[in-house]
């Protein structure tokens, strides 16, 4: 199987998505994070991945120092009861590592609901592999994935 980098670029030249991936060293903190790449902390967006009570899944795109608004997420999906699954069942559902997920080659291609606050913006995010990073243009991922954008989260 290849690595989670070459399933990230395969998939990204697939759907025409330019990206650029950059090998960092690990960090302990968002700030650190963002040191590290030279960015502001909001511009690091995670990629959580939310179950569903019917076993399926949503990318949530969420930016540093931001978290899911439960409620929020919940009305827009139209369901009453998400979670965040543990660490194998999130390895299982995108074939990622918790720490390095990204919706951008994920083993199956889950619905992706961005948060408002990334559009207009150059973000990093998981790579597929640890002490790995990608830079993407928001809007051009947004695109690629069809995501819905919608306010999804409230600061931490």
């Amino acid at each position: 199987m290849p690595s989670g980098a070459e399933r990230v670029r395969a998939d990204a030249a697939a759907r025409g998505l330019d990206i650029e991936i950059v090998e960092r060293t690990a960090a302990r903190s968002l700030e650190e994070a963002a040191e590290i790449l030279g960015i502001q902390p909001g511009d690091i967006v995670k990629s959580l991945v939310v179950k569903r009570s019917d076993d399926t899944y949503v990318f949530a795109l969420v930016p540093g120092g931001r978290k899911i608004s439960w409620p929020k997420l919940r009305a827009l999906l139209g369901v009453n009861k998400l979670q965040l699954p543990d660490a194998s069942l999130a390895l299982a559902a995108t074939g990622y590592e918790r720490g390095t997920i990204t919706p951008i080659g994920s083993t199956t291609a889950w619905p992706v609901v961005a948060d408002e606050t990334i559009v207009g913006r150059r973000v990093s995010m998981g790579a597929g592999e640890h002490g790995r990073s990608l830079f993407v243009d928001a809007d051009a991922l947004i695109a690629a994935y069809g995501a819905i954008v919608a306010d999804i989260t409230e600061p931490e």
